[in-house]
């Protein structure tokens, strides 16, 4: 898999925070209960969730842990109990900071906990899979979105989405006929990771891929406009954070290019929608999920359980959520104190969760998964993703990773 593109698509509201990679959970020791069909009745299964109470991404935390709980609640039908075993779950900052994740996992570790999960950074993801294969314990990656974690190794899973399927979905879009995608994004690591993700996924399926590449420090956008329209696109996606962002979408609406081609970008959370005013009506969104994107049980359990609990469903509580369902599975079929057997029940599992049909690919663990597009609208005073399309697991799944 090539390396540059394990960066994650862009959500491109005109704002200052670069949130495109990665969420997670609260603080403090909390506890659910579920229990294993193989445990012993009574007893307890310890888990450590460990990702940013605090920190830079604290935001998407707390969707994270609210969603695991969500999970947790749904898959033991609300008893919190499988023949009576407790999950213990506890609850640890990471700050952001992968020295501090991998300080907690072996502080747990050494405490024998047997099952970790959680985070929104990759950095901090891929720190914690070395750690699962250094100790022989299972972990379940939360919304961190690096490519990497999928085929890390045999003792590690994820519950949230990878950065190829982002960029897979953007070729959904343009359909089966191919044509030419051209790439508008700042000229830096970030803009030409997802330039070669494109031509990695998109350009290896037979479509051309140009690129537009804007000096990081360009505050006029209208020439860059220009040579988006002249290059001729069939579709345009651009990947952009940061403050330039606004007048970056001004300038393409001034020019005209909504006009040229179909334009795509990733849809973040709820907090940036109102940024895009009448410009979000014209883009094409690649989605990974919002409330009203899907219309199932389980979406509907989500929404319920976190609303009742004063919380609102996001970009990230779908991970939380199926990483519940996936603790629960691993502990109900498999037995908590066998990490092999664990294993043994999530690969292959076939499942429904809050966007639909999941499945968990045996040979690298991927968690193929439904994508959507979306548009926003006005709501009143505010603005709302509508969906315009549902892309199916196969249809979006990701290469498979190199073997375990």
């Amino acid at each position: 898999m090539s390396s540059a593109a394990v960066l994650a698509v862009a959500g491109c509201a005109p704002s200052a925070t670069d949130t495109a990679d990665e969420a997670t959970g609260a603080d403090g020791n909390a506890s659910a209960t579920a229990g294993g069909g193989e445990q012993a009745a009574g007893g307890s299964v310890d888990v450590g969730i460990i990702y940013s109470e605090t920190g830079p991404l604290a935001a998407y935390g707390q969707q994270y842990k609210q969603g695991l709980e969500a999970g947790i609640d749904y898959a033991t039908d609300g008893t919190g109990e499988v023949n009576g075993t407790t999950i213990q779950i506890t609850y640890r900052d990471d700050a952001g900071n992968p020295d501090t994740a991998v300080a907690a996992a072996k502080e747990l570790i050494g405490d024998g906990y047997q099952i970790l999960g959680g985070t929104v950074v990759s950095g901090i993801a891929i720190a914690m899979a070395e750690q699962a294969e250094q100790n022989q314990i299972l972990y379940i990656s939360g919304p961190a979105a690096t490519d990497a974690i999928t085929g890390a190794n045999e003792y590690t899973f994820r519950s949230g989405r990878q950065s190829l399927q982002d960029v897979a979905t953007a070729g959904a879009l343009l359909g089966e006929e191919g044509g030419k995608v051209v790439v508008l994004a700042q000229d830096n690591a970030f803009g030409q990771g997802n330039l070669a993700a494109v031509e990695a996924v998109i350009g290896a399926n037979g479509a051309e891929v140009d690129s537009v590449l804007v000096p990081e420090d360009a505050t006029e956008f209208t020439g860059f406009a220009r040579q988006v329209i002249d290059a001729k696109p069939d579709l345009i996606f651009v990947a952009w954070a940061g403050a330039t962002a606004g007048n970056m979408w001004q300038s393409l609406d001034q020019q005209d290019v909504f006009d040229v081609a179909p334009v795509v970008t990733g849809l973040a959370d709820s907090a940036t929608f109102g940024a895009y005013g009448p410009i979000g009506e014209k883009i094409s969104f690649l989605s990974h999920y919002f409330p009203g994107a899907a219309d199932n049980e389980v979406n509907q359990a989500l929404v319920d359980h976190v609303s009742e609990a004063g919380g609102t469903p996001d970009l990230f509580t779908p991970d939380g959520f199926v990483a519940g369902q996936m603790i629960v599975h691993a502990v109900a079929e498999g037995s908590a104190d066998d990490v092999n057997s664990m294993i043994g029940a999530l690969e292959g599992w076939e499942f429904q969760g809050p966007k639909g049909d999941y499945t968990i690919r045996a040979s690298d663990h991927a968690l193929l998964q439904p994508m959507f597009s979306a548009t926003l609208v006005k709501d009143g005073d505010s603005w709302t993703p509508e969906l315009i399309d549902t892309f199916t697991a196969d249809q979006v799944a990701p290469p498979e990773a190199s073997s375990k």
